[in-house]
């Protein structure tokens, strides 16, 4: 059984087709959860290790410092410090889920890391002033360029967990047919 099948997502299948399940369906499930880890995995060791730099370090200081859940940060370990930290979490957090060819318990404890990282970068759409700006014609305000940039977490976030339940599904145990 794959992951779609063994998740809330199953009685929508179900609705959608006939329950039966082709090598089609099954490669295109394969795929779609490669390419999200491994896309994961690879934004994680990117932007990870692009935090080690000076210019990294100022981009994310306008996100985080009126942050209420890691803004005190900077009184304690400066902008530096505070980038170097998220770095140092976000290249964990890649190895533990890269390590699903050997462990899927491992991965599945580095998707589930994930998540926590990504709502508190969505929840900066909420604290960073300025973030929404009016947009002449156009009835909604919508996320400047700082907050578009936040906005690819919620696939991110997506992926993550999708990522945790593929892994936690693969690490339990295989039941014996009595």
């Amino acid at each position: 059984m794959n992951v779609l099948q063994s998740t809330a997502a199953a009685p929508l299948l179900r609705a959608l087709g006939s329950g039966r399940r082709t090598a089609i369906d099954a490669w295109l499930d394969r795929a779609a959860l490669v390419t999200l880890r491994y896309g994961l995995i690879l934004i994680l060791l990117f932007y990870g290790a692009f935090k080690f730099t000076e210019a990294e370090a100022r981009a994310i200081e306008p996100l985080i410092a009126p942050s209420p859940l890691l803004g005190w940060t900077y009184a304690f370990m400066g902008v530096r410090g505070v980038s170097t930290m998220i770095g140092v979490t976000e290249l964990l957090i890649a190895a533990l889920i890269a390590l699903r060819p050997w462990s899927a318990r491992a991965c599945a404890i580095g998707s589930l890391a994930a998540v926590p990282t990504f709502v508190v970068t969505l929840s900066f759409l909420f604290t960073t002033p300025g973030i929404w700006v009016a947009v002449p014609g156009f009835a909604l305000r919508v996320p400047n360029e700082l907050g578009a940039f936040v906005l690819k977490d919620v696939f991110l976030l997506g992926a993550a967990l999708l990522s945790a339940a593929e892994a936690f599904a693969a690490s339990r145990p295989a039941r014996v047919a009595s």
